[in-house]
């Protein structure tokens, strides 16, 4: 993504660009909360909140971090997807303020009351959905419209979640619906993005094959995969619904096989977009595999296939390139970066693994992964965040 022009300003360099704060924020509440949870599952640990405490986790990661990184994401993309001015200085601080706001009212939700806390949470999607509607629609950029559906879909989905959760005392669709909105969304832009800079490094740096052009056969993916994940939303069990899915992971690891993600694996940058993409062709193939064999195939492995893998590594992956690339760093990973997303896939794994193996051992290892990985980029791109662009190198 290119650099659009900014407006004079002269307020806090975090302010300046919507990636910055929100790449603060988002991956210091991961480890953050990945700290309170590991005590909640052991029972050590109680909270405030209406939410029972894997309810809580559930609607943390999906309504509380992921929403973070895509505002992030979303504010940064869209100027470059109109040429209009990016949102900076109060209105972004307005954003940013509304967020971690969520946090402190689903945490104390018992003791404000579920319906406060369902609006001062829910508050922030919507205000992210309406400012972005806003830049795309006065940019006529219609075809990037398409982007706010599975936004809005979270959105209604975080809503469900918290009425859910109150009427049945734990939440179920809404989890499930969170999480296909989750996956659309790096379906959609991953997409877009993977390719694209898989095939400007390709160009440069290792002539030969090259990612094939978005075509009819991707639309037919994402389509095969809205339909399965919508299916298993609403009908979990169901055998179509895990004919669905099968169909959909199939669909899916063809279209990432034609991304020459292979050939990438001198730099890490691009190589982990791939590995990232990876598990929710993986995640979807368990989730059905889980239908149909539900006593060797957890459903919960295509869960946190789907949760820690899919989107804890590619929010991680986009992050760490967004960063370099519109602080004007170069786009090398570095030590640091290959560490952190080393940490990521280790945790992603042994989450996995964790389904199939039940051990402490290895839960508490996928949680201190996990730590190690978003404390990391904190540690490694904090600078590049709080300050002024440099010039590139």
């Amino acid at each position: 993504m290119g650099i659009p022009r900014l407006r004079a300003y002269a307020g806090p360099a975090v302010l300046s660009y919507g990636f910055r704060p929100f790449f603060l924020l988002g991956p210091l509440y991961a480890c953050l909360s990945i700290v309170l949870w590991l005590p909640m599952y052991a029972g050590e640990l109680d909270t405030h909140s209406a939410f029972v405490p894997v309810d809580w986790h559930i609607h943390e990661m999906l309504f509380g971090y992921l929403p973070a990184i895509v505002t992030g994401f979303l504010l940064t993309a869209i100027p470059n997807w109109t040429g209009r001015l990016p949102v900076q200085g109060l209105p972004l601080l307005w954003l940013v303020v509304l967020w971690p706001l969520g946090r402190v009212a689903v945490f104390f939700s018992a003791d404000i009351g579920w319906q406060a806390a369902a609006v001062t949470d829910g508050s922030f999607l919507l205000a992210v959905a309406a400012v972005a509607a806003r830049e795309i629609i006065a940019g006529r950029n219609w075809r990037n419209l398409k982007v706010l559906l599975p936004l809005a879909v979270l959105a209604c989905a975080n809503g469900a979640f918290h009425i859910e959760a109150h009427i049945q005392g734990a939440s179920d669709v809404s989890r499930r619906l969170g999480m296909a909105a989750a996956i659309m969304l790096i379906s959609i832009i991953g997409g877009r993005i993977i390719p694209s800079f898989t095939r400007n490094w390709l160009v440069r740096e290792n002539p030969g094959r090259l990612p094939a052009p978005f075509g009819r056969l991707d639309m037919a993916s994402i389509g095969i995969s809205v339909s399965a994940l919508a299916a298993w939303t609403f009908a979990p069990s169901n055998s179509v619904s895990g004919l669905l899915l099968a169909t959909a992971a199939i669909s899916q690891t063809w279209r990432l096989s034609r991304w020459a993600g292979e050939r990438t694996s001198r730099d890490p940058l691009v190589l982990i977009l791939h590995l990232a993409y990876a598990f929710v062709p993986l995640g979807l193939a368990l989730l059905s595999a889980s239908i149909f064999f539900p006593g060797i195939v957890p459903a919960e492995a295509g869960l946190h296939t789907l949760g820690a893998g899919a989107i804890g590594s590619m929010t991680l992956a986009v992050m760490a390139r967004a960063t370099l690339g519109h602080t004007g760093r170069q786009l090398r990973a570095g030590r640091p970066a290959t560490f952190i997303f080393t940490a990521i896939l280790v945790a992603a794994l042994s989450r996995i693994l964790g389904v199939f193996v039940p051990n402490d051992a290895i839960i508490h290892l996928a949680g201190a992964a996990w730590a190690l990985a978003f404390g990391g980029f904190l540690l490694t791109y904090g600078v590049a965040l709080t300050t002024p662009r440099a010039h590139a190198a």
